[in-house]
């Protein structure tokens, strides 16, 4: 019984091993992105205004003088 205990014991040590660096590894949030960077977004100032512009000056009949 001996020897079967002192030849279990190589794969006992490995199945703990591994098992505790799959805890880590599950535990760990995600690494954050390559490309991300402090300011990332790009707005450009005033888009809004020029794309709603042209709509209302084609209908010149439902104005209201």
């Amino acid at each position: 019984m001996a020897i079967v205990a002192i030849l279990l014991l190589p794969v006992v040590t490995l199945l703990l091993y591994g098992m505790d660096r799959t805890e880590d590894w599950l535990a760990r949030g995600p690494a954050p992105a390559r490309h991300a960077r402090g300011r990332h977004l790009r707005l450009i100032h005033g888009g809004r205004r020029r794309a709603a512009a042209p709509a209302g000056r084609g209908e010149a009949g439902t104005e209201a003088a």
